[in-house]
C-alpha cells in the first residue's frame, strides 16, 4: 500500500513581482516499509518537497495524500493533528530541548498530544531508548550526549507515536563519516522493522546505500531514479 502520494505538486513563492518555484510538479508514492533517498543539491527543492509531504507546507498545486487520506484542503489546526498521529521528523539540526533528559525529549510527544507523560508512555519512552542503544543515557541531557547519540533520541522521538511516515532531512550533515554511517543503518533496521515509509534528504551519495531507491532532484524538479543495491 502506498503511504504517501504525491501528485503533479508545485509550490510557488511570490518574491516582489517575480514568481519563485520551489518545486516544480513533482509526483511521488512511497510505499509501506519503503526508504527513499532524496538527493540534490542546496537550494534544489528538498526541503520544501520534504515539507509539503509531512503537511508542514501546503502546495501552491497538486494533490498529496498519506495513509490514504488526502490532506491536501486541511487547514492548519488539522494539518497539526494528522502531522501529530502519522508523520515523524528528524531535522539537520535534530531540536532537542536542551534542558529536558532523553527520556523527557521523547515524553514531548505524548504531552503535545495531550498526555501527561505517565506511566504507559514512560514505558514506551524507555523501550524506544533501549532498542536504540541509549538504556543508560536516559537521565542525560543533550549537552552530555555526544552527536550520534542526540540523532538517536530525535529518531526515537520521531517514534513514539508509532507514524506511518517518517521524514529525515539531512540526518548526518553534522556528523563524521563513521557515525553517519552507524545512524544511517540505525534508520533502515528501524524503518525496516516497523515496516515504516521514509523519505532521507541527503546531499551525501555515500547515505544513499542505505536506501531502497533514490531520486533526484534539481531546480524543483524531480528526475533520475535508480534502485540501489541490495544490503549485503
Amino acid at each position: 500500500m502506498t503511504v504517501l502520494d504525491m501528485r503533479d505538486v508545485r509550490k510557488v513563492y511570490r518574491s516582489g513581482d517575480a514568481d519563485i518555484v520551489a518545486l516544480d510538479h513533482a509526483t511521488l508514492q512511497v510505499d509501506h516499509g519503503e526508504i527513499v533517498a532524496l538527493l540534490g543539491p542546496s537550494g534544489s527543492g528538498k526541503t520544501t518537497l520534504l515539507s509539503i509531504a509531512g503537511g508542514l507546507l501546503t502546495p501552491t498545486e497538486g494533490t498529496v495524500t498519506v495513509n490514504g487520506i488526502d490532506i491536501t484542503g486541511h487547514d492548519a489546526k488539522e494539518l497539526t493533528k494528522f502531522r501529530r498521529e502519522n508523520i515523524g521528523f528528524v531535522f539537520q539540526a535534530v531540536n532537542l530541548v536542551p534542558f529536558l533528559n532523553a527520556e523527557e525529549n521523547l515524553l514531548v510527544v505524548d504531552e503535545l498530544g495531550g498526555g501527561k507523560g505517565g506511566k504507559t508512555a514512560k514505558g514506551r519512552a524507555r523501550e524506544l531508548l533501549d532498542e536504540l542503544g541509549l538504556g543508560a543515557r536516559t537521565r542525560n541531557l543533550p549537552a552530555q550526549l555526544s552527536g550520534g547519540e542526540r540523532q538517536r533520541v530525535a529518531i526515537g522521538r520521531a517514534l513514539f507515536n508509532n507514524p506511518k511516515l517518517v521524514l529525515f532531512d539531512e540526518p548526518t550533515s553534522a556528523l563524521d563519516t563513521k557515525i553517519g554511517a552507524q545512524v544511517m543503518e540505525l534508520i533502515r533496521n528501524e524503518m525496516k522493522a516497523r515496516d515504516t515509509a521514509a523519505i532521507i534528504v541527503t546531499h551525501d551519495r555515500r547515505m544513499t546505500q542505505y536506501a531502497d531507491r533514490t531520486v533526484e532532484i534539481v531546480d524543483g524538479r524531480l528526475g533520475a531514479e535508480a534502485p540501489v543495491a541490495p544490503q549485503a
